[in-house]
């Protein structure tokens, strides 16, 4: 089973309330959601930093859109190490919006603080999950520092944003 670390502009773009996204960018995002849930696994913090973004950006509910879904699926099989893998990760006490687990690299110094959690738990994970992005840009803008600390990424709309060749 592969896992993931699912940036939550991804489930977002699933439910089309991005107006960066085309239609291609969508339906890659609703096929991820989907793949992850039939046969992935999604890594997550166990303080819950990952799950609030989402519920702030997202419905529990299931609905209306396939983030939605994602979301709810998330919320209820959070605690099945058959689909998900819970870690902890560990705010730094001089900058509590990044993390010991996050690489000490002067090229990430002005990477998103709230994207450093997805990061943190790649990395701390131990299985080299992905981190998925859709029509992030920062993500693209670090891809050379972060690849090079050992991040994996995929970029589900290269059409959008890409990484620097």
């Amino acid at each position: 089973m592969s896992a993931f670390v699912v940036d939550t502009n991804v489930p977002v773009v699933a439910n089309a309330r991005s107006a960066q996204a085309d239609p291609d960018c969508i339906l890659s995002c609703i096929g991820i959601l989907r793949e992850i849930r039939e046969r992935g696994i999604f890594v997550l913090d166990d303080a819950m930093r990952i799950l609030d973004e989402y519920r702030r950006n997202l419905s529990l509910s299931g609905q209306p859109g396939a983030g939605d879904f994602f979301m709810k699926w998330v919320w209820t099989v959070q605690a099945d190490p058959r689909h998900c893998q819970r870690l902890s990760i560990t705010p730094r006490a001089d900058d509590p919006s990044t993390f010991v687990e996050f690489p000490n690299d002067t090229d990430l110094a002005n990477f998103d603080p709230s994207d450093r959690k997805f990061v943190a738990v790649a990395l701390a994970s131990g299985s080299a999950p992905e981190i998925l992005n859709a029509v992030d840009s920062d993500w693209a803008n670090h891809f050379d520092s972060l690849t090079r600390n050992g991040v994996r990424l995929r970029f589900l709309c290269p059409q959008h944003v890409s990484p620097k060749e």
